[in-house]
């Protein structure tokens, strides 16, 4: 529901905006969150769940996860601040799960159904009847109409494709469907519930759940501390923020109200995606095209190198151990400032997975998206129309080919790329996949012998970054935006990077099993 304003979306605002408040201000945290719900939820009527208490509760939870506390059940008796002393620390890292179901707010929709709706006509032909292979279609004699039997009824759909009126439809639970690795299952009582062993966190659950009853854990109120405190702090920001914040919203205005909120530095994240590409050309010709290997999978999207080491073990030595732009960027900044905090603001849930693991942590310190800033842009009163000219100033450090990484097919792109540049005759060959179902079958497809020779790209989210958990507009017009600013780069490819690639930053293998 990206681009779309609904009442789950200012809620979810609101909880942003007051954990970041809390941050900035002065005085005891626990009497404060205890406050928040109720002023998130005034009055004393529900707005739509016809229960105001209800309401404030699932709000309590949202405030607790937003501030990186664990989410507690129904039954669990104790107040919204129990813990709170755990979350008011300078830094903490992500505990699991990070993806997490308010059981209390879950409808426990149908997993999936078929019915008919008022839209029957009651026709002569009734092909719904002829097709359906269980039999589970009768007839009311009275109206004519068709009637489907639950418990006969297979969900597979026929009746519905062959019904001339679309009266017949097919409702399948909105998470469980945006999940490509079926880690939505049923508790006892039929609510969701997220398999941890099968769960990538892509967070594309938590988009798609229409009662905004899944919600993910958060470092804005430990961050809001910390630039409230005056640490250095420098901010890298992944290409995909174009648009996120306005129409107007460019990279030089974001970066001058980035350091109205007190970071001191902002590095652009496409500057990490030139280090990875050129990593992965090289990789890709020395252990690919030399058959060494048989095909290559790139490894910038967190989610998608999960699904390949936890569906397709035997494919591990595939997976590029080459730094993620998230990584790269941040070693060049602690390179050049090793006292300084790093932040990554991005799109991605995912992320926030990856930078808490051990071979990371001391690279990137916070992980915040861009729901999460824009929380923190409301909470201090930052204002696009307060920046002046002068303040302004481009960030210029990824190539246009870098900047491409956030779109389905850009990461592929920029590693062929580099490798036509240094020898314009070697074939490359490159297949993408966006989505986490398609992503299954494609590593499928290479495990079958498929994609030989190939460099695998794929993005858990369908459309690329642009589609991140964390973002806030339309994904079609995320990826005309990025599209854009990328083809507006004054360097294009990423060997033309005006930065000394520096691959010896890649150290430490990047293993995403630690």
């Amino acid at each position: 529901m990206r681009g779309v304003e609904t009442r789950i979306q200012e809620i979810r605002h609101a909880v942003f905006t007051e954990v970041a408040k809390m941050a900035y201000e002065e005085g005891p945290v626990d009497k404060k969150i205890e406050a928040l719900p109720y002023k998130i939820i005034p009055g004393e009527t529900g707005n739509f769940r016809n229960d105001v208490f209800l309401e404030r509760a699932i709000v309590g939870e949202r405030l607790r996860m937003a501030m990186g506390l664990p989410y507690r059940g129904a039954a669990e008796p104790a107040p919204v601040s129990d813990g709170i002393m755990e979350a008011d620390k300078p830094e903490g890292y992500y505990t699991p799960p990070l993806i997490n179901v308010i059981k209390f707010a879950c409808n426990a929709c149908d997993e999936k159904k078929v019915h008919v709706t008022d839209g029957c006509q009651g026709c002569l032909a009734h092909p719904c009847m002829e097709v359906c292979p269980k039999k589970a279609i009768s007839l009311d004699r009275v109206t004519g109409k068709s009637i489907i039997d639950q418990d006969a009824c297979i969900k597979c759909g026929r009746c519905a494709t062959v019904c001339s009126y679309n009266a017949i439809i097919v409702q399948e639970r909105p998470c469980a469907k945006a999940c490509g690795v079926n880690a939505i299952e049923n508790d006892k009582v039929g609510r969701a519930y997220v398999n941890p062993d099968k769960c990538v966190s892509c967070g594309m659950c938590m988009v798609n759940c229409p009662f905004g009853a899944i919600s993910d854990k958060s470092q804005i109120f430990q961050l809001a501390r910390a630039l409230s405190e005056g640490e250095q702090i420098i901010a890298e920001i992944a290409p995909a923020f174009t648009g996120q914040f306005g129409d107007n919203i460019n990279a030089r205005n974001l970066k001058a109200a980035l350091e109205e909120l007190g970071f001191s530095q902002v590095y652009e994240v496409a500057l990490g995606a030139d280090i990875g590409a050129i990593a992965e050309a090289h990789h890709y010709v020395e252990k690919v095209t030399t058959g060494e290997l048989p095909f290559l999978l790139t490894s910038c999207c967190p989610s998608w190198a999960m699904l390949a080491k936890k569906y397709f073990p035997d494919m591990i030595d595939e997976v590029s151990q080459e730094l993620t732009p998230m990584v790269a960027t941040a070693r060049t900044i602690k390179k050049e400032h090793p006292n300084a905090h790093v932040v990554f603001i991005g799109p991605c849930a995912a992320k926030k997975l990856e930078a808490s693991r051990r071979t990371i942590r001391s690279d990137v310190d916070f992980v915040l998206t861009f729901e999460e800033l824009m929380g923190m842009f409301n909470a201090k009163g930052v204002t696009f129309d307060d920046i002046t000219d002068d303040e302004k100033v481009d960030l210029c450090e990824g190539t246009g080919d870098g900047r491409g990484f956030a779109v389905s097919g850009g990461v592929a792109k920029a590693v062929a790329d580099v490798i036509h540049k240094l020898d314009p005759e070697r074939e490359v060959k490159v297949v993408s996949a966006q989505g986490l179902k398609d992503c299954r079958k494609l590593l499928t497809l290479a495990k079958a012998g498929k994609y030989d020779g190939y460099l695998l790209e794929g993005m858990a989210c369908p459309g690329g970054c642009v589609a991140g958990a964390g973002t806030l507009q339309a994904v079609e017009k995320s990826t005309a935006l990025v599209n854009k600013y990328a083809k507006d780069a004054p360097l294009q490819n990423s060997l033309d990077s005006k930065y000394e690639i520096n691959l010896g930053l890649i150290t430490e293998p990047h293993d995403d099993n630690k």
